[in-house]
């Protein structure tokens, strides 16, 4: 059997959709060991990246940390605040998660604050308006597009890597993989492999959905043309 054979065979079981553990169940599941994670990883790195693009100060500390911060093994961090925490908890997920998405989205808050063009500036200074104002009514606005790319990328990253959120006993679309290597069924590890490209699909489509929302025009055909 093929690997989709063995997904379709086992997607098109309605046992599967239905009851605690179902497909549905872990997705919601997933999503939300995801979105947390993602939320917690934007509250601190935004912030961070846009106030180091607007100073200048500590732009090698942010990229050469954030470098060093992709190196960080995520599974080894789950598993080391299980052991840490004597059991499971949100903390045994949330921090590895939220700590894999902050380098794309403080690099790029960072990249799209300090890009805002120099004259730019001057104008919203030369119209009276004090930092506070110059950062959320100028450089935030025009470096939106970066941001969200960062989102997006922390968005793809934290989806794919949530999956191991069940090697540590919890639940998501990694349940079914895990379950399925442990039992040698292939219809779990492949249906669950596919749902979960499916769901990186839908993130890349809700923020190109979002991007195009948000982001005035101008702003996305500048960003093509660079």
């Amino acid at each position: 059997m093929s690997f989709l054979s063995w997904a379709w065979d086992w997607a098109s079981q309605s046992a599967n959709w239905h009851g605690p553990g179902s497909i549905p169940y872990q997705i919601l599941a997933h999503l939300g060991y995801s979105g947390a994670s993602l939320l917690v990883a934007a509250v601190i790195a935004i912030p961070a990246g846009v106030a180091v693009g607007h100073t200048g100060r500590g732009a090698v500390v942010v990229v050469n940390l954030a470098n060093a911060w992709r190196a960080i093994p995520t599974l080894g961090l789950l598993l080391l605040f299980v052991l840490d925490l004597g059991g499971f908890s949100v903390l045994t997920w949330l921090v590895p998660l939220a700590v894999l998405a902050v380098p794309p989205i403080l690099v790029n808050a960072y990249e799209g604050v300090a890009g805002v063009d120099p004259g730019v500036r001057d104008a919203a200074r030369g119209a009276g308006m004090t930092p506070w104002q110059q950062v959320t009514r100028v450089e935030v606005p025009i470096a939106l597009p970066l941001i969200l790319v960062g989102l997006r990328t922390g968005a793809v990253f934290v989806v794919a890597t949530a999956t191991l959120v069940a090697y540590t006993g919890l639940g998501g679309m990694g349940r079914f993989i895990f379950d399925g290597l442990a039992s040698n069924e292939y219809g779990p590890v492949a249906g669950g492999a596919l749902i979960l490209m499916a769901l990186a699909v839908v993130v890349l489509v809700f923020f190109a959905v979002l991007a195009r929302l948000v982001v005035p025009a101008g702003l996305r055909r500048q960003r093509r043309a660079e």
